[in-house]
């Protein structure tokens, strides 16, 4: 298979790895962080504010943007990129995580996934060819195989046949993608918390051949010490010439345990969720901009960050704002928070290239452990 996409490591420490993924529309350095633009915005920000944090990349939603306002309207007017006015990669999922967990009513077969939209109740069809022809549409730069993720805790049963299903989504994900130079396609390992069945479902998808493997079907209720788990071993079942991508994921320390695991590729929609509900991000840890402590604080959120929110305004105007429920408030704490995911992908390069990562991470958890800043 000719790949749509070049990459290479450029340095490693333990599992930890550092490099660049290079596409047509630029280099995503990893380890990567990649907001999620949902409905074709990052909520809150302008695309070239979400490109001043540093995101090389950015993760778009099939099933949102094929039910509004529709892959082929999206295609009439020049594509996803043209249409949202970011010209950087893009990376689509396949719309399957949402169809199984927005839409009520749904009905799963071995042709696909025919389900109601949760906008307007209206009936559609995803199938393996269905959803390589809406990303196709789209024009994503890295394209994810259709695939269904149950969610945990699950039988064994369930999660094998599931994954099995995925399995066979995958190669007709394969054949329907075709020969799309300078686009990727990426396969999804399945399996849940069974060894044998990452197993299985990485020799399966290997089998096949991806530009880039992700790891799929975790932070869906598992818990961070059983997602570990499954990241001591499953990253290593995938090739290790490739990118490696977990979905959804996810909190500051999940990332950072994740890199040291072997993963090169993140998203979630913490950091800007968060943001327009008054949390900020910090190396101390998360603080809480609604509660009272901030309101007379003329500081800002975090000292030693360069976001907008932290040079121009204090933790006091942060707290008046989001208690009043202003715009700006969503607006400056998104913005401060994806930055502040962006300087810990930063940080973990860095670490990594200069064989560090270890003290990086001990001195990550300790600044943590301190917690935020007493008040004044």
């Amino acid at each position: 298979m000719a790949s749509g996409i070049k990459f290479s490591l450029s340095a490693t420490d333990g599992r930890a790895r550092t490099g660049a993924i290079e596409t047509p529309r630029g280099t995503i350095r990893t380890p990567a962080f990649m907001p999620v633009g949902t409905a074709a915005t990052v909520k809150a920000m302008l695309p070239e504010s979400v490109r001043a944090t540093g995101a090389d990349i950015l993760l778009g939603n099939t099933y949102h943007l094929m039910l509004r306002p529709t892959a082929e309207r999206i295609a009439r007017l020049g594509g996803l990129h043209r249409f949202m006015n970011w010209d950087r990669p893009i990376l689509t999922d396949s719309g399957g995580f949402q169809v199984m967990s927005l839409s009520d009513l749904r009905k799963l077969t071995e042709e696909g996934v025919t389900f109601r939209s949760h906008i307007d109740g209206s009936r559609h069809m995803l199938s393996p060819e269905r959803s390589m022809e809406i990303q196709a549409l789209l024009g994503s730069d890295i394209v994810m195989c259709f695939d269904e993720c149950p969610a945990l805790p699950a039988d064994r049963d369930r999660i094998a046949d599931s994954m099995r299903l995925s399995m066979r989504w995958a190669q007709r994900s394969r054949d329907a993608f075709g020969d799309r130079p300078g686009h990727a396609l990426f396969g999804i390992q399945q399996g849940g918390l069974d060894p044998d069945l990452r197993g299985e479902s990485a020799e399966a998808l290997r089998s096949i051949g991806f530009d880039g493997y992700a790891i799929g079907g975790l932070a869906v209720g598992e818990g961070q010490e059983a997602m570990f788990g499954v990241l001591d071993y499953a990253p290593g079942m995938l090739p290790a010439d490739r990118p490696r991508y977990l979905m959804g994921v996810g909190k500051p320390d999940d990332i950072v345990g994740a890199v040291a695991r072997g993963v090169d590729m993140m998203d979630c929609v913490l950091p800007s969720r968060s943001g327009r509900t008054g949390q900020g991000f910090t190396r101390r840890g998360t603080v809480n901009l609604r509660n009272a402590r901030h309101a007379e604080d003329p500081r800002p959120l975090d000292e030693a960050c360069t976001c907008p929110a932290c040079r121009g305004y204090s933790r006091a105007y942060l707290h008046h704002v989001v208690r009043a429920g202003e715009i700006i408030g969503s607006m400056l704490l998104t913005w401060h928070n994806l930055h502040y995911f962006q300087e810990l992908m930063q940080a973990m390069r860095d670490a990594i290239a200069s064989g560090r990562f270890a003290a990086f991470e001990a001195e990550f958890h300790a600044t943590r452990a301190v917690g935020d800043i007493e008040p004044v």
